[in-house]
């Protein structure tokens, strides 16, 4: 029997936790003048292979609640990620993970 893989609807603007802050303007608008490290992890997609996967949440909330206020993050339109991620080596994006211990448990915005 085979699996069936569900590709989520991608939202209308993703956070993607980054490797370090971002400069911003006084507006809080990132003054992005190159590339960003983006977090990417290596991830299981099969016995003994791992798949570069970026990690991505639908809100600041849910960044906020699996990784902390601490956490570097970018914004982008979910129309450009791909783009985004281009360069990148990401082979696959985990679209709101939850932290280790909450399963079953809502982030709530």
């Amino acid at each position: 029997m085979e699996t069936a893989t569900r590709t989520p609807p991608v939202p209308d603007v993703v956070v993607l936790p980054t490797m370090a802050d971002v400069p911003r303007d006084a507006d809080g608008v990132p003054l992005l003048d190159g590339t960003v490290d983006l977090m990417l992890l290596p991830l299981p997609a099969r016995p003994g292979e791992d798949r570069l996967t970026a990690v991505a949440f639908s809100t600041v909330a849910g960044l906020v609640a699996a990784m902390g206020e601490e956490q570097p993050w970018i914004a982008v339109a979910g129309s450009d990620l791909a783009g985004a991620l281009s360069g990148s080596g990401a082979e696959a994006v985990l679209l709101d993970p939850r932290p280790a211990g909450a399963a079953g448990r809502p982030v709530h915005d």
